[in-house]
């Protein structure tokens, strides 16, 4: 079958000589792996370019069902990057999430308002002058309510404990390990606040930002097994000292 479908790269390796194989998030197929053949010509409909992570493609593909590498045919760019390529800071957030999706969207069916809001993210770091700082960890909290495990409000109070496990917050502490206390609980509820237009307004230092981060991948393993170790992110954690 043939579709023609929006997507974004998550994850390119070389296979041989001439090959790739490349793992997208598509529009309207979901999470789905490619293999193609990659030409150094200018004619090239298939240019090495086209699959560098976090790349917002449009491309036309010959699915098939229980292949587990489909074959793209066409390729183009959906839409272009200004600043992401030339900004050594937006570069290695962009990484950083390209890397995130890629362990968290393993099986991810369709989901076109999940690949609206991850388009329209990454389209708001491309033009954003300033103030961007933050916009990791806003992308991974707001991304949480897609997967279906966003922070519940209910029970918030400033002394009110975090739990991990339910997403809950809660004047009880619960009977396992897996909960934050009411200081870095009050973290999760910043979080929760923050939007890419206002984050700028939420000033954190860089133990701050880096604590955030180290409780977001935890609230993240608790409810994605298996999830790895990020390689981008010491990289990430080296930005804005």
């Amino acid at each position: 079958m043939i579709v023609k479908t929006e997507a974004i790269v998550l994850h390119t390796i070389k296979y041989g000589e001439s090959k790739v194989i490349v793992d997208m998030f598509t529009k309207e197929l979901g999470r789905l792996s490619y293999i193609t053949k990659l030409s150094n010509t200018t004619k090239s409909r298939l240019k090495k370019q086209y699959f560098q992570p976090l790349t917002l493609l449009e491309i036309t593909c010959d699915v098939r069902q229980r292949v587990q590498l489909q074959k793209i045919t066409d390729a183009r760019l959906l839409t272009p990057y200004v600043s992401i390529p030339t900004s050594p800071e937006k570069l290695a957030i962009a990484l950083f999430v390209a890397e995130f999706l890629y362990h968290s969207l393993r099986s991810e069916q369709r989901n076109e308002p999940l690949f609206n809001y991850i388009v329209d993210s990454v389209q708001w770091l491309d033009t954003a002058m300033d103030g961007f700082a933050n916009f990791h960890l806003t992308f991974l909290m707001r991304l949480s309510r897609f997967l279906g495990f966003y922070p519940n409000l209910d029970g918030y109070e400033d002394q009110a404990v975090f739990d991990l496990r339910s997403g809950c917050f809660s004047m009880q502490v619960p009977v396992h390990s897996d909960f934050l206390q009411p200081a870095e609980a009050r973290l999760i509820h910043l979080m929760m606040r923050m939007d890419f237009p206002t984050m700028h307004l939420f000033r954190l230092s860089h133990l701050h930002r880096q604590r955030i981060m180290e409780i977001l991948m935890q609230y993240y393993r608790q409810h994605l097994p298996d999830f790895p170790e990020m390689k981008s992110l010491a990289v990430l954690q080296d930005l804005w000292k």
